[in-house]
């Protein structure tokens, strides 16, 4: 059974007017989120995502459906680390926390039209060169490896952004103060770019880098180019209302990025099995299949992904409410009894 093509264009013209009715929405209403409010947003995505996925299966059947499932909760996983670099661009160029949704919106835009080129380039790779699926393994392990080192990687994505901030500087005018949204001003009588082109450059290339470790991923659970795209769009469409939601909790989140690396690890190692199952290198088995590699069936990458999340997001808020509450006892130590 394959999903139906009346079903995939009625779907992304549906996910087309949502993402124009969100941009919309935070053009007209420029405003701080509050927490029932990023709440709600974020229940909404999570529900559309899911009522997705029921859908799929009635219509295309059960293992479309899992897959779709399998690899938007990979993306959702992997998409809020890009939460904790947005942080630091924010803090970093001292955006006005009411223009912060505008830019996560753009951001949000940038992201979908880099995916949609790695996924086409991806899907074109993979249709004539099966070997990419090694290359692909080898990296995700490599980047797992990354992630799980000593906190400080996010900070490397900034310093890497500042490179090109500094580049940019040197060839355009750019005024020091913020005029709202806007890209341009005028200063003195002299038309010049505003920080927020800095700003959009800086998420465009965290997006960038983001990319190139997500779409491989996702070509472990399917080489499906809609369903990679939707996953990916999906993943997407709440990061801005999770952004405000989680707000400070970013910070408690110390081990999240242990999670993440279990994750890509695990992905890592699913796309190297798949490799050695549709093997044609010469100097591997003599260019044939590998057939005892074990295929690691969706339902176990779902709920890997789920419980890696899971564990380091609860380990993370204990390990947390133990240092508040031993924060008070070490300011105010009990006197010695004799």
């Amino acid at each position: 059974m394959n999903i139906p093509v009346w079903f995939e264009i009625t779907a992304l013209v549906v996910l087309v007017l949502v993402l124009i009715g969100d941009l919309l929405l935070v053009r007209l209403r420029p405003h701080i989120p509050s927490t029932k409010e990023s709440t709600l947003w974020v229940v909404f995505y999570v529900g559309l995502a899911l009522i997705f996925a029921g859908l799929l299966y009635f219509i295309a059947g059960g293992q479309f459906a899992g897959e779709f499932l399998t690899g938007w909760a990979l993306e959702y996983s992997l998409s809020i680390d890009n939460l904790f670099v947005f942080v630091l661009i924010m803090a970093q160029f001292s955006v006005p926390r009411r223009l912060q949704q505008q830019v996560l919106m753009v951001g949000i835009l940038i992201a979908i039209i880099l995916r949609g080129i790695f996924i086409v380039a991806g899907v074109a790779i993979i249709e004539n060169f099966s070997p990419i699926f090694y290359v692909f393994g080898a990296f995700l392990v490599w980047t797992a490896v990354r992630q799980a080192m000593p906190e400080g990687d996010h900070e490397g994505e900034v310093k890497r952004e500042n490179f090109i901030v500094r580049l940019l500087r040197r060839r355009i005018d750019i005024s020091d103060e913020y005029d709202g949204p806007k890209l341009r001003t005028v200063v003195e009588g002299k038309k010049m770019w505003t920080p927020m082109i800095i700003v959009f450059v800086a998420i465009g290339v965290t997006d960038l880098m983001f990319a190139i470790d997500s779409i491989p991923a996702i070509f472990s659970i399917t080489q499906n180019t809609f369903l990679v795209f939707t996953a990916n769009i999906f993943a997407l469409m709440g990061l801005r209302q999770l952004y405000f939601l989680l707000g400070d909790l970013l910070d408690r989140l110390r081990y999240l990025h242990y999670g993440i690396a279990v994750i890509l690890g695990f992905i890592g190692v699913k796309l190297i099995l798949h490799a050695m199952h549709v093997n044609e290198l010469p100097f591997i088995n003599n260019g044939q299949h590998i057939e005892w590699a074990p295929d690691i069936p969706i339902w176990l990458s779902l709920t890997v992904i789920v419980a890696s999340m899971g564990i380091a997001t609860i380990a993370s808020l204990i390990a947390s409410s133990r240092e508040r509450r031993r924060a008070p006892e070490e300011l105010h130590p009990e006197p010695p009894t004799h």
